[in-house]
């Protein structure tokens, strides 16, 4: 790659609602980049705090919405209008408001994509802000009742230094081949924020293509900064609609079939989990919406798959559950 090349590799898509308290630190951490073969495009979402002045005033590019079209519209939208350009970069970066990311952040990505044509995504290693010797995220895994999990949180980043193949790229700080999203389509907008990240990435294994996680980026992450918190009814009632139609749009009848036992154990454990929090009905609220209306997704052409996808996948998922498993019982006994 060459650092000095002025004709930019990748846009840095960041969408923004509400988030003055962060954008200085982040915008300011992407100006110290080891490369300057990248742009920024802030997508606001409407905000009414004074982000969208700030940025104007500092010279940041701006994409601005008449209204909030949460985490998958706004991107969308940032992507469409790189998309709409004469010369159109061959990757973009997708990076939350809430991060402040290292020196060597956007070179590490361009450099993983680069080694290896069959990458759709490669997501960062993001660190806990409160203490950068824990991880955030390195990568998300799914499991067999359909849970979706931050790889390695609130582990030691120690064990998350060598790059691996994950089951899908944290939309929070990741990069996208644009050639192979003109296959996939974009982010499905009927989820409006969670999961959606996970779904494109299933939809990327499915056509064959692969995702991986690179330690050499590194963000610093604070960590539901829009949301408010990791539990909160807003939260909870999204994550458990677009937990029921991410299921339902990447795996066939047999499928579904075959895990229903996963999947009505882990909607128990759900449903017990939210209501000692207090949070129950949301989580039935949003997970009636998501049964209920499965007509507003969309699902994969099935028979467009070969069956081998189905079987690589299979494997990710049981991989996922016992990862899932392993994290959570030596939380328990520590």
């Amino acid at each position: 790659m060459n650092k000095q090349d002025d004709r930019p590799l990748a846009t840095v898509v960041i969408p923004n609602w509400n988030g003055m308290r962060w954008l200085p630190k982040c915008i300011e951490a992407l100006e110290k980049q080891t490369v300057s073969c990248f742009e920024i495009l802030v997508v606001e979402n409407a905000s009414t705090d004074g982000s969208l002045e700030w940025l104007r005033g500092h010279g940041v590019p701006v994409l601005k919405n008449d209204r909030n079209l949460g985490f998958a519209g706004g991107v969308n939208a940032g992507i469409r209008a790189v998309r709409a350009r004469e010369t159109v970069p061959p990757y973009v970066i997708l990076l939350n408001n809430d991060t402040e990311v290292e020196p060597e952040f956007v070179e590490a990505l361009l450099e993983a994509m680069e080694k290896d044509r069959r990458l759709f995504a490669v997501s960062a290693m993001m660190l806990r802000v409160q203490d950068t010797s824990m991880i955030d995220d390195a990568g998300d895994s799914m499991t067999l009742p359909g849970w979706a999990f931050q790889r390695g949180t609130e582990e030691p980043r120690t064990r998350y230094e060598q790059g691996c193949e994950v089951f899908s790229a944290c939309g929070g700080a990741a990069i996208y081949r644009m050639e192979y999203l003109e296959k996939t389509g974009l982010f499905d907008e009927t989820h409006f924020a969670y999961l959606e990240d996970l779904d494109l990435c299933w939809r990327a294994r499915l056509l064959g293509y692969r995702v991986r996680y690179c330690p050499e980026a590194r963000v610093k992450h604070y960590g539901s900064a829009t949301s408010g918190s990791k539990y909160n009814a807003f939260k909870v009632r999204l994550s458990s609609r677009n937990h029921i139609w991410l299921m339902y749009k990447n795996q066939p009848d047999f499928l579904l079939f075959l895990h229903s036992p996963w999947i009505a154990a882990g909607l128990l454990v759900k449903a017990l989990f939210f209501a000692k929090k207090g949070l129950f009905l949301p989580w039935l609220s949003g997970t009636w919406e998501g049964l209920t209306h499965l007509d507003r997704v969309k699902r994969v052409r099935f028979e467009e798959i070969p069956p081998g996808r189905f079987l690589s996948i299979e494997k990710l998922l049981i991989l996922g559950t016992i990862e899932y498993a392993r994290h959570y019982a030596e939380r328990a006994l520590a």
